[in-house]
């Protein structure tokens, strides 16, 4: 399919990209599952490396280039929108300094037990309301080293727009799927043999200094809530409670900030 000049806003394929919300996207009629929005070359290369596809592109100037050239053979069957900075910048809300801009299919979310199957560590997000916190844990993941990461129901959606921007994309890398409730996860983990680790504060907390998570062969870190932390629930379906170490009368960290620490000395 030929590059296609923008030269009418009210053009219904360029919907996707008018203001949509997080909530419509993830509603976009046509789709199985939803769409998201893939911001710059570098996130939409790693969408597609994913395996993921794109519903159509936004580009501007010579980025449709650089689209049709991620796109390979698939060029053909996606269409590429290009169109003046300022005419993209009306319909999108905001300068596309990032050079391109796709919506992308979102894909079917796996099985938990097929992401435990071959996992040594784990994450598990508790009601992470924040995307920006979503994303930047996804980043530390990604960089540090885990194998999978567990949302819950009450968590923000790693495939909302700023937590894909956070991550650098790589929430699109990092294996995720979403939980039921604690009874039935817990059973999942113990079955797959992982002892599980909440990162909370605690009296009978473990100093993370002298956790010795290289003896688990398995490990499932549990991150909970901004504010609030972990629930009860997940405390109750723990194996040992780890506490950060801290000085200067501060108690915690931001939860991104103790999710790189944690993921860091805990291997």
């Amino acid at each position: 399919m030929p590059v296609l000049e923008i030269t009418d806003l009210r053009d219904p394929r360029l919907t996707d990209y008018a203001h949509p919300t997080d909530v419509a996207l993830k509603k976009a009629q046509g789709t199985e599952h939803g769409l998201y929005l893939a911001e710059s070359l570098l996130v939409f290369q790693r969408a597609l490396r994913a395996g993921h596809r794109p519903r159509s592109v936004l580009a501007l100037g010579t980025s449709a280039d650089d689209a049709l050239e991620a796109l390979g053979e698939d060029a053909e069957d996606i269409p590429v929108f290009v169109g003046p900075g300022e005419l993209l910048a009306e319909l999108t809300g905001y300068v596309l300094h990032r050079g391109l801009i796709a919506s992308m299919h979102r894909p079917a979310l796996p099985d938990p037990a097929e992401l435990l199957s071959g996992a040594r560590r784990i994450v598990i997000l508790e009601n992470v309301a924040d995307p920006t916190n979503v994303g930047a844990i996804f980043r530390s993941a990604g960089a540090i080293g885990a194998d999978a990461i567990l949302v819950t129901p009450r968590c923000s959606d790693p495939f909302y727009r700023r937590a894909i921007r956070v991550s650098m994309g790589t929430v699109l890398q990092v294996p995720w799927t979403r939980v039921g409730d604690w009874p039935s996860t817990r059973s999942m983990l113990t079955e797959h043999g992982f002892h599980v680790a909440a990162l909370a504060l605690s009296d009978d907390a473990v100093s993370l200094r002298d956790f010795d998570g290289a003896s688990h062969q398995r490990l499932a870190l549990v991150l909970g809530a901004e504010g609030d932390g972990l629930t009860a629930e997940a405390i109750a379906a723990s194996d040992t409670v780890v506490q950060i170490p801290m000085k200067h009368g501060i108690d915690s960290l931001n939860v991104a900030a103790a999710s790189a620490v944690a993921m860091w000395a805990l291997g």
